[in-house]
Formats: structure tokens, C-alpha cells, sequence
């Protein structure tokens, strides 16, 4: 298990994190922030010129989740984690791929009121030099704005007043009590090339239904792998029934089919989407949500996809609408479209 403690510089995260190791039998510090460090002093000047804070980097998520997964291995846990985690997509990323291995997330937040985490913040910088002045408005204002999203999941823990030997009696208390624990699917990191395949369902306004993973960054359509021996257009079919509690009336026709090629550490394989049809206002009202799997639904226009899809399904989303719209199924490759009849 990990306990994930969140929150701003100054919340008393690490502080508290050492207290809690005697309050936990087999308890491990796990401090995310060494293997940034650790990547600062690898990774080419250049390719740390482009990026602003290590968390930028997917190596830096993954090996977040490799590196506890490798300890676990190790110690008894549970590893005790003080990071800040303000961006939500890493949050998915990252506790997604926790599920996938099997790793229980305890998600727990410091919170301290501004002024407090503002004196905090001046005392550090005048004790380093003021090293941390510049940085500590921006990221107060990235944590204020996180904290709704934050607190709807984790635990929170009001810091303000305590000290660290108290917050992490709080800590350890909300622990035993079941709090921070997060229900996300446990979906296995694929061993080998897979076949997905996506749904693409559409309001009255010809507007596409995208959800939201709680297991993965960005937005996705319905769908998921296909099993072995299932036929593609009925996974997809299987996929929205239980993702959305909704039952299709007839078999999906084929739209696109994308061969994502190999990207270590991915796998590709085929990418499948099929059109679902256009839903009713009752079907719309119908629509359920698993809540380990899936936060959110929308119907959004291709333009509006743009801003919420990662860049491989948003090309794969405009080459579906476009197979839509001259009524014949297209074949990408890597996200681009080939072998197109008449240049259509």
C-alpha cells in the first residue's frame, strides 16, 4: 500500500511523513522527488531545457510507479510518499498505474490556510537564501486551484495548527479508519500487442460522447481490449453496456482502424472504432457511470475534443467523423490515414 500525502509547499508533508513511520509497523519513506533528481542529472541538458518541473517528465511517472512497485518487493509497507500531485492527469497516470500492479493508493491531503502555508514558505526561503520566493505564489495558486478536485477524492487533514507528531497521529487514525482509500479500476498493464475498440456515440446535434478514466490522463471514448475469441464490434458493444449501462440495439458498424506501431514501453496493436449511432433523450438520461472506472461523461463538438483528447485519439477521432461522413470505414497507421479510395 502507499500513502500518498498531498498538499502545498509547507503543508508539512515530509515532517509529518517521518512521524509516521513510527506509527505504522513496516513503514517506508518513498520520496518521489530523489528519482527527479536522479533524472535531472542523467537526462540531457537540452531535454531539461523544455520542461519546468520534473513531473513533466512521463519517465519520471513511470518510474514513480516502478520504483514503489520494485520496493514493495522489498519491505512490508506501506510506503509512505510526501509529493505534491496538483495535476490531475498525473494523478490518473500515476494511480492508475498503481491499480494495475495491484498497489492499494491511501490519498490523503495536508491542507494549511494560505497565510499559514505563505509564512511557512517565507521562513524556508530565508533559511535557503530565498531559493524558494519565485516559485512559492505560483505554486500556491496551482494548489488553489487543484483544491476541488483534490479534496472531492483525498482525505483531508487540516494542518494549520498541529504539529507534525499530531498531524501524523490524524494521519495514521484516518488510516485505520479506511479514509484516502481510492476505488480505481485494475486494469493489467498489457504483456503483448492488444485489440481496442472505441464507440463513438453522438447526440442530436451530432456532438461525440466522450468519458473521463480515473485509471488514465485524458479523455477516451467508450470501448476498451478486446478479449480473446470475442469479436471486435461486440467488445465494443460489451464495453458500453458496462461502462454506461447502455445496450445497444444492433451490432456497430466500423469506422477506423488505426495500427498504433510499438513505442517501448508500449506494446500498440490495432485500434478499432465503430460507430454507436446517434442516442435518444432518454437513452442520454440513462447513461450510468462505474465510479472506479470512469468521473465524467460529455457530448462535445470536434473542436472542443481537441482540447481534452491526447493527440493520437484526437487523429483518430477526426479520421472516424471524416469515414462518417464519406459513408466507408478508413485505415490508419501510427494516427495517419492511408491507402483512402479517390483521395477522399
Amino acid at each position: 500500500m502507499i500513502v500518498w500525502l498531498n498538499g502545498a509547499f509547507g503543508a508539512g508533508k515530509t515532517t509529518a511523513a517521518y512521524e509516521l513511520l513510527d506509527l505504522l509497523p513496516g513503514s517506508t519513506l518513498y520520496d518521489p522527488e530523489i528519482i527527479g533528481a536522479g533524472l535531472r542529472w542523467m537526462l540531457p541538458k537540452e531535454r531539461l531545457a523544455r520542461i519546468d518541473d520534473f513531473q513533466e517528465l512521463r519517465s519520471w511517472r513511470r518510474l514513480v510507479v516502478d520504483t514503489a512497485a520494485a520496493l514493495l518487493t522489498e519491505v512490508p509497507g506501506p510506503l509512505i510518499t510526501p509529493m505534491t500531485l496538483l495535476r490531475r492527469e498525473y494523478r490518473d497516470e500515476i494511480f492508475g498505474a498503481l491499480a494495475a500492479r495491484r498497489v492499494p493508493v491511501r490519498h490523503l491531503l495536508l491542507h494549511a490556510d494560505e497565510p499559514v502555508l505563505r509564512h511557512r514558505m517565507d521562513a524556508r526561503a530565508t533559511a535557503e537564501g530565498g531559493s524558494s520566493r519565485a516559485w512559492g505564489p505560483g505554486q500556491l495558486r496551482s494548489y488553489q486551484a487543484a483544491l476541488p478536485w483534490i479534496t472531492a477524492e483525498a482525505h483531508t487533514v487540516d494542518t494549520s495548527h498541529l504539529t507534525p507528531r499530531q498531524t501524523a497521529e490524524q494521519v495514521a487514525e484516518a488510516i485505520s479508519a479506511g479514509e484516502g482509500a481510492m476505488d480505481i479500476v485494475q486494469t493489467p498493464e498489457p504483456t503483448a500487442e492488444t485489440v481496442a475498440a472505441g464507440v463513438l456515440l453522438f447526440d442530436e446535434h451530432d456532438r461525440v460522447l466522450l468519458v473521463d478514466p480515473t485509471y488514465k490522463p485524458g479523455w477516451e471514448f467508450p470501448g476498451g481490449v478486446v478479449e480473446p475469441g470475442e469479436a471486435p464490434a461486440l467488445a465494443g458493444a460489451r464495453e458500453v453496456a458496462e461502462e454506461l449501462g447502455l445496450r445497444l440495439h444492433a451490432e456497430p458498424p466500423l469506422l477506423v482502424v488505426d495500427w498504433e506501431p510499438p513505442r517501448p514501453p508500449a506494446f500498440g496493436g490495432l485500434r478499432l472504432l465503430f460507430d454507436g449511432g446517434r442516442l435518444g433523450n432518454e437513452d442520454v438520461s440513462m447513461l450510468l457511470l462505474p465510479g472506479a472506472e470512469l468521473r465524467g461523461w460529455q457530448f462535445v463538438t470536434e473542436e472542443e475534443a481537441a482540447e481534452l483528447l491526447p493527440p493520437p485519439r484526437l487523429d483518430r477521432l477526426r479520421c472516424a467523423l471524416r469515414a462518417r461522413r464519406v459513408g466507408h470505414p478508413l485505415y490508419m497507421e501510427g494516427g495517419v490515414p492511408v491507402g483512402t479510395r479517390n483521395g477522399s
